[in-house]
């Protein structure tokens, strides 16, 4: 467990093609293994308190075309949650699993430092215009953010810093968030 420690903490340190470069190192480690009854999941066999809410948001990814690998949660650092793997784009992402119906941009916040990319699976009917308002806070606070993913369901929003510091970002999303 300490070799995949120190692979995730090297992340912190690289951008750009070296760092997608060290993802592709961390899923190749052999301690991966894909799940029986999901091949394209997989773990190293960590079963943490949170496993089922990453295997519930884990499952909805492969639903997109997404390998995901659940990423262990090593005690000395912070590190994301998954990485998704589709069409050769490898991507980060930290799991904010929304319970509470105003707990959207408190969960954002703390993904700050962990990765770019946050995947929010939302499991409450969250009202669009608060969410749409704490996506475009979080953007706004945090200058690294890339992409906020948002499960609701069995629909998917991608928003990405472009469009949510759009000037009709608010009204644009509360339409297709319904």
């Amino acid at each position: 467990m300490d070799d995949i420690a120190n692979e995730l903490a090297k992340l912190h340190e690289l951008e750009g093609s070296a760092f997608v470069l060290q993802l592709k190192h961390i899923v190749a480690h052999k301690s991966f293994r894909a799940l029986d009854d999901h091949p394209d999941v997989f773990t190293m066999g960590e079963c943490g308190e949170d496993y089922d809410n990453l295997l519930d948001a884990a499952l909805k990814a492969v639903d997109l075309g997404y390998r995901v690998f659940i990423l262990p949660n090593p005690k000395r650092s912070r590190t994301a949650d998954f990485i998704f793997v589709r069409r050769g784009i490898y991507r980060m992402y930290d799991l904010k699993t929304i319970r509470g119906k105003s707990s959207v941009g408190n969960r954002l916040r703390e993904s700050i430092g962990q990765t770019n990319h946050v995947l929010l699976n939302l499991q409450v009917r969250y009202n669009g215009g608060r969410l749409a308002a704490e996506i475009r806070s979080f953007f706004e606070i945090n200058p690294k953010a890339c992409e906020v993913l948002v499960f609701k369901g069995k629909q998917v929003f991608t928003i990405k810093r472009g469009y949510a510091l759009q000037k009709d970002f608010l009204i644009k999303f509360r339409k297709r968030y319904g």
